[in-house]
């Protein structure tokens, strides 16, 4: 059975629909905006989802809506102090996702990257040439936020958002650098010789303070012991008063006794003394008593 010329027409003509079909056929993603252009001419916006073009006839322009980061790259500045500072800085940006930021960013300018970036330095230049390089140094969120206002007043008509730029480094020659490390250094070590002065004054008060606790102690304890001794002294002193005066010519005697009896002396006592009854009670003996007049038998 022979297929007729119509028939092939027909399937020729059904599969050159297809792949016309396909060939139109667009995605767009939630991170891009689509442009679409027919024969040179802007023609539609194109949001997230599925989109058809003609092929050939129209074109798809993707343009990326989210937050970028550029480097804008190393550049050497002669500060106001005509020091040469090596300079970088990163810009943050995105273009914004309604339809005539997105044609501004195609149609405005022709590549906002590069756009972006010289524009970034050719600002740095501008604000860091006026300042010192340890005021550039200090002043960091300031030239930050100079930076970013004036892209910002710049690319406004491009459909770019500048979301915050970032300092990276103001280095300044080697032999200023140098420089600046010894007196930081000396400034360091300046410090840490007061701090140790200070501590080692604290230390030396607080051993003087010590010391003077320590010797009031002693001299409190003394003046205890010597109010201690006097009371003692005053308590014996009444004992003697009190028990001792009556007997101290009888004491006297016995200590003469004592030491005639140590050298075998020859001591005639009269009977009835006290002295006999003393020595008598020590060696335990009784008095001799006196023979009275004989009786008569």
């Amino acid at each position: 059975m022979e297929i007729s010329m119509e028939t092939w027409l027909g399937v020729i003509g059904g599969a050159v629909v297809l792949v016309i079909f396909f060939a139109g056929i667009r995605i767009i993603r939630p991170t891009t905006r689509g442009l679409v252009e027919r024969l040179g001419k802007y023609r539609r916006y194109a949001e997230p989802g599925f989109h058809w073009i003609i092929p050939i006839v129209e074109q798809l322009y993707e343009v990326n809506i989210t937050e970028v980061m550029f480097n804008a790259e190393p550049q050497f500045i002669i500060t106001s102090d005509n020091l040469n500072a090596s300079v970088d800085a990163q810009i943050y940006f995105r273009v914004r996702s309604d339809e005539e930021s997105v044609k501004n960013s195609q149609y405005s300018v022709f590549d906002y990257r590069t756009q972006i970036v010289n524009l970034a330095r050719t600002t740095l230049r501008n604000i860091i040439g006026t300042m010192t390089l340890k005021s550039a140094n200090s002043e960091r969120g300031k030239i930050n936020s100079e930076l970013q206002k004036t892209l910002r007043q710049e690319t406004s008509a491009w459909g770019i958002d500048i979301v915050r730029t970032e300092l990276m480094e103001i280095d300044p020659p080697e032999d200023v650098q140098e420089t600046m490390n010894k007196v930081v250094k000396a400034e360091n070590e300046k410090v840490a010789a007061v701090d140790f002065a200070t501590a080692t004054e604290t230390m030396a008060d607080g051993a003087r303070r010590a010391e003077i606790k320590k010797a009031e102690g002693i001299r409190q304890a003394k003046i205890l012991a010597a109010e201690g001794e006097a009371q003692a002294i005053q308590l014996v002193n009444e004992a003697a008063d009190k028990y001792f005066v009556g007997n101290a010519q009888l004491l006297r005697r016995l200590s003469a006794v004592e030491t005639a009896l140590a050298q075998n002396a020859k001591i005639v006592v009269p009977a009835g003394t006290e002295l006999v009854n003393v020595i008598g009670d020590l060696a335990g003996i009784l008095p001799l008593k006196k023979d009275g007049p004989s009786e008569k038998a």
